[in-house]
């Protein structure tokens, strides 16, 4: 399988494209940036440790490396600030997406590649792909709530003292202010949360706002997300990849789940080779579904706003 990422050169593609070397699953990474010279950079130092990796094709380039490519990840994006909602971003960054919406378009598509949106706004902007881009909507996914899910699962862990891995825990709805943690399904070890010792209220509200801040701590220490973002869009990829149907948060387009329509968010997704497979739908806390559907309501707001400007 071959994965190009535009914006590759930057701090989340690079990020990217490293977790997708160490997981060693995809055959080929393509870096492509329109700051050529860090690009090639970026795949020259992937290149470097390619020897105690897996034998796979790096290369750096421009956008014609979608051509037979079977993801293409978009990455690309101007920055959010410390102190700016994600949503807060659609001004600044829909032009650009939608230039690079039509670059892809104009080098042509492979008819089963998978367009997977990582930029913010990326529930937004993963609408925008789905329109501009004229695939079947089952292949044109956002990253969605797969880091806010991760962040809130490795905080919840920290605040528990216990293994990250052993802690489920979802979020539904958009990746930023509007995001709904879905606390009535949590687990630790395939317990239930309000079972498990030491959680009550406080510790769940002290967590989920740790987690709702977090993308904003990262930006204000490190200037933004790497690591994290990363291995999120390698979990998503590597799925698709292996065609595993594992169920993500990932974004896509709503046509019915939860009463939602004609919007992107997170629910949770059958993801495998086609992309999108089917959305499940578990029960929720009266709240919880209020909560979500608010947030489809925020996110069909600006879409609204985006088309009309």
């Amino acid at each position: 399988m071959k994965v190009s990422i535009i914006g590759g050169g930057g701090l989340v593609g690079s990020c990217a494209g490293f977790a997708l070397q160490a997981g060693g699953i995809v055959k080929e990474i393509a870096l492509v940036d329109v700051n050529q010279e860090l690009c090639e950079g970026q795949a020259l130092d992937l290149i470097h440790g390619a020897s105690i990796m897996a034998p796979q094709k790096i290369t750096a380039g421009g956008t014609e490396a979608v051509r037979d490519s079977d993801v293409v990840v978009i990455t690309a994006g101007l920055r959010r600030k410390p102190d700016e909602s994600r949503l807060d971003l659609i001004n600044r960054n829909v032009a650009l997406f939608r230039n690079i919406l039509a670059d892809v378009k104009s080098h042509g598509l492979k008819k089963d590649a998978i367009v997977f949106v990582v930029s913010n706004p990326v529930d937004v902007l993963t609408y925008l792909a789905v329109q501009d881009l004229g695939l079947p909507v089952n292949q044109v996914i956002g990253l969605g709530t797969v880091l806010d899910t991760t962040r809130l699962r490795s905080m919840l862990a920290l605040r528990l003292d216990v293994p990250a891995t052993q802690v489920n825990v979802t979020i539904f709805g958009e990746h930023g202010d509007s995001m709904v943690p879905i606390w009535s399904q949590a687990q630790i070890a395939n317990l239930p949360l309000e079972k498990f010792p030491g959680v009550n209220q406080t510790v769940i509200a002290e967590v989920e706002k740790k987690t709702r801040g977090s993308g904003a701590e990262v930006i204000s220490k490190k200037g933004g997300a790497g690591f994290a973002v990363g291995v999120s869009i390698a979990d998503v990829v590597h799925s698709i990849a292996l065609d595993d149907d594992r169920i993500l948060p990932v974004s896509s387009l709503q046509n019915g789940a939860y009463g939602i329509q004609n919007v992107c968010l997170s629910v949770p997704t059958v993801v495998g080779r086609s992309g999108v497979k089917s959305h499940i739908e578990v029960d929720l806390w009266t709240k919880e579904r209020t909560a979500l559907i608010k947030s489809g309501s925020v996110l069909r707001e600006t879409i609204d706003r985006v088309l009309q400007g």
